[in-house]
């Protein structure tokens, strides 16, 4: 978090405008890239990353609800390669359309949870729920240019 200050409408507002950013790409990319999975290591097509993302905003607005409940959130690495792991085995055949639905409509959720926050609800759980916002805002960038670059780099050998 450090020096990391932001409003809840601030983080609502990069949530959206990450969110907006994966479903243009999604949007554009042809069948071939949709199914293709060029990311080194990682077995998944390019749909069930974008609809990782979504999987995730839910995940995430999950755990920062049970929080902001005064509930003790429990969350690692092992619990995240788990969900992960079961959404991939899932979402084999997700469609653009069905993911770009699933990412306006989870991604909505998670700003409108972080909009309707205080700025002392973002500390709960030792601010966790500020780093769940912060995960929320990098998580599409970060997947989207990883894939972009792996496309470029596909395109120039």
């Amino acid at each position: 978090m450090g020096g990391d200050v932001r409003s809840p409408a601030e983080y609502a507002a990069e949530i959206d405008a990450a969110r907006d950013r994966l479903i243009a790409f999604a949007a554009g990319c042809t069948p071939e890239q949709w199914r293709a999975a060029p990311l080194a290591g990682d077995p998944r097509p390019v749909g069930v990353i974008v609809d990782h993302v979504a999987h995730a905003y839910e995940y995430l607005g999950g755990w920062a609800g049970r929080i902001l409940a005064g509930e003790d959130v429990a969350v690692d690495g092992a619990v995240v390669d788990a969900l992960n792991a079961e959404h991939a085995a899932a979402a084999a055949a997700v469609t653009p359309n069905e993911a770009v639905e699933h990412l306006r409509r989870s991604g909505g959720e998670l700003s409108g949870l972080m909009a309707g926050c205080s700025t002392a609800d973002l500390r709960a759980g030792g601010g966790q729920v500020e780093r769940f916002a912060q995960i929320a805002i990098r998580h599409p960038d970060d997947h989207r240019a990883e894939i972009e670059s792996a496309f470029g780099s596909l395109n120039t050998t």
